[in-house]
């Protein structure tokens, strides 16, 4: 691994919008890479953190940035634009049209990242990893396996490091990145060597005009793909397995993959804390990775490994070695035999059946801010939820599902009352596992998922044995 060369991208000139976790990285690689960078961010902090960062630059890069409104980018090679700043829908940004009507390309920070890592000579290879759910998991658990077989390897993207917050990499190591569908839309060269598409459910609608253009946007991970690289896909989903037809029409070798033994079958399957193809049994799942879904990751990670020329026997160690993530079903404590799993990252429905399908008997913390349909989905799971306890803004709404299908819940508002009222309600039921995995967004009352999460776990170490006679509001 090294640094790249500071003259990369002399004479390029780039308009940086949103100064962020991706903007930032991106405004102080590309003006250290030698090309001049006009950055913005409506916010003054943004742009006084960025200032902060800049003077810690060596003076020639120093010298390639400046911050000031973008009121035109006529001019520039490129505008990136922060992921979450919209340049279609649901209203684009008005330095978004104006790079639209001066034709200059709107770029994600992966799309430099290779620009970057080709024109600096490297042949490393690209792995894209993107999906509703589960996409964290899998990038870093390929990443894991990589490092623990002795590959080069840098992981980003949308988890962890910006895309240009990465280093250059040689000829032999391999980039792995989490695509989210706004990354995926600012694609121009960028193609990976393997790419997997996990699942496909409901999500930033607005976004992408719907269904059909969200899907669209994520199949965008296997552009450019061709008969040397391969396509890998999750068919659990009505979504995907039609994705996974078109694909087969292509010339890119294309495998499917799923957590369980499905129908149409999948090539590449979990069954019985394993991974099997062709009834052959190629590894054991680590137990770190818990249920279904977390097969399907570990299917996709395998999958990909063996692609890019990992050993079988070394696929096997990184599997059984992987910790798992901070905020995926990740125990954080035990109480008087009760476990306490944080699996705070489950922000919609969805996710929280992942975790609740891996449990006969717990209690459920849920609630925060509610995507679109609640937690209506989550119905077959009912009769797992001894009790569930509510938090959040919108835990009047999922109340009433739960109260129609005649579940007990209780409604607590905020998560330092939820967590000894779930303890004592698993004390009662003998429930051995007080699950906290939301379906709901956090901003009503954290700065993100992982605030809420580390709360969590700060909350059930702090419990005595006393607090489990305290209860919440019966709904």
């Amino acid at each position: 691994m090294s640094t790249f060369p500071t003259t990369l991208f002399a004479g390029y000139r780039y308009a940086v919008l949103g100064l962020g976790r991706n903007g930032v990285p991106a405004v102080l690689a590309l003006a250290s890479m030698g090309a001049h960078v006009q950055a913005w961010d409506d916010g003054e902090a943004a742009r006084a953190s960025l200032a902060q960062q800049v003077a810690t630059l060596p003076a020639h890069a120093q010298h390639n940035i400046s911050c000031a409104p973008l009121e035109t980018v006529a001019g520039f090679s490129a505008l990136v634009l922060s992921p979450g700043i919209a340049h279609i829908l649901p209203k684009p940004h008005p330095v978004a049209l104006l790079a639209q009507q001066a034709g200059i390309p709107i770029l994600s920070d992966a799309e430099l990242l290779f620009q970057a890592v080709r024109k600096a000579g490297s042949k490393a290879r690209f792995a894209g990893i993107t999906g509703t759910n589960g996409k964290s998991t899998t990038t870093t658990l390929l990443a894991h396996i990589l490092a623990q077989a002795g590959v080069p390897v840098a992981a980003g993207g949308n988890l962890g490091p910006a895309a240009l917050a990465l280093p250059l990499l040689p000829d032999n190591g391999v980039y792995v990145l989490e695509m989210s569908s706004y990354m995926l839309e600012r694609l121009d060269t960028l193609h990976f060597d393997t790419a997997c598409l996990l699942n496909l459910t409901p999500d930033h609608l607005d976004r992408h005009a719907g269904m059909a253009g969200y899907a669209k946007a994520k199949m965008r991970v296997f552009t450019g793909q061709t008969e040397r690289d391969l396509a890998i896909i999750g068919i659990e989903d009505d979504y995907c397995r039609a994705i996974a037809t078109t694909l087969r029409t292509l010339p890119t070798p294309c495998l499917t993959i799923a957590g369980a033994q499905t129908t149409p079958a999948a090539e590449l399957y979990g069954q019985e804390g394993a991974l099997w193809q062709n009834g052959q049994k190629l590894a054991t799942i680590g137990p770190a990775l818990p249920g279904s879904h977390n097969a399907e990751n570990a299917a996709a990670a395998f999958a990909m490994a063996d692609f890019l020329g990992v050993p079988t026997q070394a696929i096997q160690a990184g599997l059984s070695s992987f910790p798992g993530l901070p905020h995926r079903q990740k125990i954080v404590a035990e109480q008087n035999g009760i476990i306490f799993v944080d699996d705070s990252k489950a922000t919609n429905a969805d996710a929280a059946a992942r975790a609740l399908g891996c449990y006969d008997k717990l209690v459920w913390i849920a609630g925060g801010m509610a995507k679109e349909g609640g937690i209506a989905s989550l119905v077959p799971y009912f009769t797992r939820i001894a009790h569930t306890v509510l938090i959040g803004r919108d835990a009047a709404q999922l109340a009433q599902t739960l109260a129609a299908h005649n579940a007990p819940y209780s409604i607590v508002d905020t998560l330092e009352r939820a967590v000894p009222a779930a303890f004592a309600q698993a004390q009662q039921s003998g429930a051995r596992v007080v699950l906290l995995s939301p379906a709901c967004a956090s901003f009503d009352q954290f700065s993100g998922f992982e605030a809420r999460g580390l709360r969590f776990a700060e909350l059930a170490h702090a419990l005595a044995p006393q607090n489990g006679t305290q209860t919440g509001k019966i709904g």
